[in-house]
């Protein structure tokens, strides 16, 4: 197969993955690996298995073609190939809950550059390492990562990275409870898709939705919060989109938990679970597990409750999310003081302040917790994060963090 005849089927594979013609698409593109002679064109091919397998949730065949995409951009000796394939590999990983995998290919990319293309994509090499840092609840270090894709996004004008990085943003303020920010950076994503997004993927719509409805849970607006759920799920099932048909269904689950409905929330639980075992998604599972846990403790079932989170633990503990475990520990502490085990009770208090303190989820200024309840945030340009009531009391010539920092080196 030449390069004329290659670059046409490619177009061909585009055409029906845009018609919802998945599979077909999937076996013209098949065909081009085996058949076509143009290194550069099974470079773009590779690169559409790629993204198509990262959208169906088939993230271990995604992580094989970026391995073999690595090797053809070797063959071709071109920088710009080779960072867009390290970059592959970094997404790969970190859709496997790869995270400390996924932030090494991300310094292997932005070291490798130089030419104008490849700086274009450090604006996704930065969002792809900030999600791993959050993914491992290094805070200060995903919103370094999250504002310098943000920079990239407004400097090469490009909408579509900044859809993204507001999601992650939203996702980001979820984690630490400013509910605030968790609902504005997804509701900025959807006012970028209904303002330059005629062209886009239904993706990025249903993605700004799913990210508005987990922010309008939180902030206890449930009818909101089930209405955009709705709208991303219908998105994710016409595509067939598995990753966010399971945090749909998780949300769902959540929704009628914090209506207390228990007996409807449990099977969505079950339906997210299956979907996040198959796909591999366990920081995922873990949130199924945090919902189910909490179920249970409203049904005052405290033993199935520690048979969730003994789950969810070895999860945590294997992925390195170290907010899980806080969240954990939290749920134990509970259910121990309520079944009068005073011995556990005091294991898992010492437990969570360790948590707490390995990952600086306190405000510098005033000493109190950050994260256990929401509360508006500010970040300071170093990307520590304070109580905005303290800031705004006690003003700063500096980020004390910082200066804590610079006294006692090491100290992370």
């Amino acid at each position: 197969m030449g390069q004329d005849q290659t670059k046409q089927q490619i177009e061909k594979g585009l055409h029906l993955y845009q018609s919802n013609q998945t599979e077909k698409a999937l076996r013209v593109w098949m065909r081009v690996l085996e058949k076509s002679a143009d290194p550069a064109g099974r470079f773009r091919v590779l690169g559409c298995l790629i993204t198509a397998h990262a959208e169906m949730g088939r993230y271990k065949d995604m992580l094989k073609f970026a391995v073999v995409q690595i090797d053809t951009a070797r063959e071709l000796e071109d920088p710009d190939f080779l960072t867009e394939s390290y970059l592959n590999l970094a997404r790969s990983n970190e859709k496997l809950c790869e995270f400390q995998k996924t932030i090494s290919y991300c310094k292997t990319c932005l070291n490798m550059q130089g030419t104008t293309v490849s700086l274009q994509l450090n604006g996704q090499v930065s969002l792809s390492m900030g999600n791993a840092f959050l993914g491992l609840s290094i805070f200060q270090k995903a919103l370094e990562c999250f504002e310098k894709a943000l920079r990239y996004a407004h400097n090469n004008d490009d909408k579509m990275l900044e859809c993204r990085v507001c999601c992650s943003l939203g996702n980001f303020y979820t984690q630490i409870k400013d509910y605030e920010k968790a609902l504005f950076f997804p509701c900025k994503a959807a006012e970028l898709v209904n303002d330059y997004g005629k062209g886009w993927s239904l993706k990025y719509r249903a993605m700004s939705q799913y990210h508005m409805a987990v922010a309008y849970r939180k902030l206890g607006r449930l009818a909101d919060a089930m209405d955009c759920c709705e709208e991303s799920m219908k998105i994710a099932l016409q595509h067939g989109d598995r990753p966010l048909q399971a945090l749909c269904l998780l949300c769902f689950a959540d929704i009628h938990r914090s209506r207390r409905d228990v007996q409807t929330a449990f099977p969505r639980y079950d339906s997210s679970m299956s979907i996040m075992t198959e796909i591999g998604n366990r920081l995922g599972l873990i949130q199924v597990l945090l919902g189910v846990t909490k179920c249970w403790m409203i049904q005052k079932e405290l033993d199935k409750a520690l048979e969730s989170i003994e789950k969810a633990q070895e999860l945590a503990e294997g992925l390195g999310n170290k907010l899980s475990l806080l969240k954990l520990h939290c749920l134990c502490e509970r259910i121990y003081r309520t079944k009068e085990q005073q011995r556990e009770l005091r294991d898992h208090v010492v437990k969570f302040h360790e948590c707490v303190e390995e990952m600086e989820l306190y405000c510098g200024m005033c000493g109190e917790s950050i994260g256990e309840k929401n509360n508006q945030l500010q970040a300071l340009p170093c990307s520590h994060f304070f109580h905005l009531k303290c800031l705004q009391t006690n003003g700063t010539r500096g980020c004390p963090n910082c200066r804590r920092l610079s006294v006692k080196p090491g100290y992370v």
